[in-house]
């Protein structure tokens, strides 16, 4: 009798570290030893889920002003962009994934830096309207935004910021479930000072678990992650901008 066919490897694992908080440090260093096998061919291509202890991270463009102005240390990363806090409350999702190529992937077309942040940030915005949250892009900004209203702000819901090294990405996006965004009026988030973040909690007033977040993500992300052609939502049309709060009363 023969053997049957062994199943095919999924197109990207997903690797849940949510239950306890990850120190960052520890978990930068942990994508750096999944990039390598992924970049290699050794490891399927992964996403690992996180959710941090109080941290600061300052990618290469951050300028000194952007930085606390209490002093609070800054962990100085790799990544593109600027600085962002992540926290307990938050999502943060690490796709570590290559970037077809022609020369690699016969048949398919290559995959720029641009095209793969798109691609996260759709994954965002679909997740959201499954919540009934209406988000979007905003033209000029990365991450994914809620537009201005008349009384608020645009502000922002995900950010993201990424590597590429040998066609393989690292680094990735934090979504905000409900962290305490008072956090983030320590700093320029993201170098924006005129706009606001925000919360599915803050939204909604109560947020799903981040594990539940997390599964309700997988799909939207492992669709886009295979690099297939997709519908790309417009960009926001925000209504006049509101006084900037940071997610702070004032």
């Amino acid at each position: 009798m023969s053997r049957p066919a062994p199943l095919a490897a999924p197109a990207v694992v997903f690797d849940h570290r949510l239950d306890g908080l990850s120190e960052y440090r520890a978990t930068w260093e942990l994508q750096r030893v999944v990039h390598a096998g992924v970049a290699s061919g050794e490891r399927p291509d992964t996403v690992l889920y996180v959710e941090h202890d109080h941290v600061f991270t300052a990618g290469r463009t951050t300028l000194p002003h952007e930085r606390p102005f209490d002093g609070t240390p800054v962990v100085d990363v790799d990544r593109g962009g600027k600085i962002t806090y992540h926290g307990p409350g938050q999502l943060v999702g690490y796709p570590i994934v290559r970037l077809p190529d022609p020369g690699s992937s016969p048949g398919r077309s290559r995959v720029g830096v641009v095209d793969y942040v798109r691609r996260v940030e759709e994954a965002l915005i679909r997740v959201l309207a499954g919540y009934g949250i209406a988000s979007g892009r905003v033209a000029g900004r990365t991450g994914v935004w809620l537009g201005a209203d008349g009384t608020r702000p645009e502000r922002k819901i995900a950010a993201i910021g990424v590597r590429v090294a040998k066609r393989t990405t690292m680094h990735g996006f934090a979504l905000n479930v409900d962290p305490d965004l008072s956090w983030f009026g320590r700093i320029v988030p993201c170098g924006i000072d005129d706009a606001g973040v925000t919360s599915i909690a803050a939204e909604l007033g109560s947020a799903p678990s981040l594990t539940q977040v997390a599964r309700d993500l997988e799909p939207h992300l492992a669709g886009l992650l295979a690099f297939t052609p997709y519908d790309l939502s417009p960009d926001l049309h925000s209504s006049p901008a509101a006084p900037i709060t940071f997610g702070l009363t004032v």
